[in-house]
């Protein structure tokens, strides 16, 4: 699809992929001996990580799409955004053509954040293992969420796609929740009770 067409979600690698005993090694012994771990495993797919499914079910809603509708191109399109290096690139690639996953656009920034290049890609989601850089995203005004890597194996479906957001501050303004902060439960009922008809903003 035509990037302006599309729902672009840009998912980092670290969040698409487990790469824990590769980022140990970037840590504790520097970026050459982490360049060169990813060269010599080249050919060994990563894991899936904690957005694989939500990527795989994107997937899947795009078939059931262009079944439905095959002139459109408005369908999800993935980015795959990662800091790493292009060296480290082949093995993304290799795990990305292992498990038959459709994403076709990279953003391999040799180091830098990728922050300043999701408005290049006209990010509408940006989705990161990174509390920092989700940070740095959502203060740039894309929308953005950290992926935290759940702490026992669970069956999430990657057939069909669900989704549930909060209300406060991310589908409505924080209005509500400003108000139990700072008067209490009580003011939040007696100020909804009174604007009940008024819509929160957005």
């Amino acid at each position: 699809p035509k990037p302006e067409n599309a729902i672009t979600i840009a998912v980092s690698s670290r969040a698409l992929f487990r790469m824990e005993e590769e980022q140990k090694i970037y840590n504790e012994q520097g970026v050459e001996a982490y360049v060169k771990y990813q060269l010599d495993h080249e050919n060994e797919p990563f894991l899936p990580g904690a957005a694989f499914p939500f990527v795989k079910a994107l997937e899947a809603v795009n078939t059931q799409l262009r079944e439905l509708y095959p002139d459109s191109e408005e369908l999800f399109d993935i980015v795959l955004m990662t800091n790493n290096h292009a060296q480290v690139g082949v093995r993304l690639i290799n795990s990305i053509n292992h498990y038959g996953l459709f994403i076709e656009r990279f953003c391999m920034t040799g180091g830098n954040s990728p922050i300043c290049y999701l408005k290049a890609y006209h990010t509408n989601l940006y989705l990161s293992s990174d509390a920092e850089k989700v940070s740095g995203a959502i203060e740039e005004g894309i929308a953005a969420a950290t992926i935290f890597s759940p702490s026992k194996d669970l069956e999430v479906s990657e057939e069909q796609l669900r989704v549930a957001f909060d209300g406060d501050a991310v589908l409505f303004s924080d209005e509500s929740e400003q108000i139990v902060k700072a008067h209490g439960l009580d003011m939040f009922f007696e100020h909804e009770k009174a604007h009940e008809n008024k819509p929160l903003a957005q």
